[in-house]
């Protein structure tokens, strides 16, 4: 048992230090829609869900929090009213097929509509340009993930994601007289890692996880990379310190996050239930920018459930994000 854990040990270790170590290149990557966080309960606490235990919505966070769950079956539908008009639209799906004995096996999907946006060309005019036709970009990606708890306290799990980004047509000089079209298209596969540790001391547990790990990728001639984050996260419901309050929980949740487009971040989520059947949710983000502070509720019942989620953007549009589940 002592072997057991001090191999789990010598893994977190590892998985820690390479996120310290990672090579940093600040604004220096692409498909940033793998950065944004579609579900809603994530959402309203301020994404801090690295070591949260849930069903499908896990695969938005880190896979290895969906090892222990307890319905047989699980899925949600969200869609996130993002800044300029940006819609994202997510599915996930976990199956559980024995209870936990072979893992819990799920699939995750996005797709991303940006709206229409008027096409220019360079053109030798009192403006410079002239306009062409109205074009609408997209991305999606699609993702199959696995989790499994190995012990009563340590659940590890990963996904493998295929995404694809279409950002229209482009007119590009063919000879001296000569222009031709070229559609901007782009694919990459990314892979998810993460791990749970339970301390075992009341709800106290650990979590750390690994997103958008890919290889370099290109349109044209310059390759770049994908929004690769490392994180570790600490939560624990507070009223463990209290006495004769089964009916009421008070979650609180912390991660350190360490992107590679933009600098280190802390994420605080804190999540009060009453009954396993209302929510209500806050969030804090360190370095934000113009998103620090979001809000948001849940209503759970009879395998059901409706999260709501908002967060004020500052100059930009608010965001709002709506979560479906449904489980069984």
């Amino acid at each position: 048992m002592k072997n057991c854990k001090l191999k789990y040990l010598v893994i977190l270790m590892i998985v820690f230090s390479t996120a310290m170590y990672a090579e940093e290149k600040l604004a220096q990557t692409g498909f940033q829609f793998l950065s944004v966080a579609t579900e809603a309960q994530g959402g309203s606490m301020g994404n801090a869900m690295t070591s949260i235990e849930m069903n499908s919505g896990a695969l938005f966070f880190n896979p290895a929090a969906m090892a222990r769950m307890e319905d047989k079956f699980a899925l949600g539908l969200t869609q996130n009213q993002w800044i300029a008009d940006i819609t994202h639209n997510s599915f996930s799906m976990a199956i559980n097929p024995a209870d936990g004995r072979y893992g819990v096996f799920g699939m995750s999907m996005m797709s991303v509509d940006y709206g229409e946006i008027q096409g220019t060309m360079v053109w030798e005019n009192e403006q410079g340009y002239i306009d062409t036709e109205l074009f609408t970009p997209s991305a999606f990606v699609i993702g199959f993930g696995y989790a499994k708890s190995l012990t009563d306290k340590f659940s590890v799990g990963g996904q493998v994601k295929y995404a694809g980004q279409e950002l229209g047509k482009s007119m590009v000089p063919k000879g001296e007289d000569d222009l031709q079209t070229k559609k901007n298209l782009a694919f990459a596969t990314a892979y998810d890692f993460g791990t749970i540790y339970k301390t075992g001391w009341k709800s106290l547990q650990f979590g750390m996880s690994i997103r958008n790990f890919s290889q370099e990728i290109e349109y044209e001639k310059e390759s770049f990379l994908l929004p690769l984050t490392f994180r570790i996260g600490i939560s624990m419901d507070l009223m463990d310190f209290m006495e004769e309050v089964e009916d009421h929980a008070l979650l609180l949740s912390v991660d350190a996050s360490h992107p590679r487009s933009y600098p280190e971040q802390l994420l605080v989520g804190l999540q009060y239930c009453f009954m396993n059947t209302f929510y209500g949710r806050a969030g804090f983000v360190s370095n934000g920018g113009e998103k620090n502070l979001s809000y948001g509720f849940g209503l759970e019942k009879f395998g059901l459930g409706l999260d709501y989620a908002y967060t004020p953007f500052g100059v930009f549009d608010n965001v709002q994000r709506f979560t479906i589940k449904f489980a069984l």
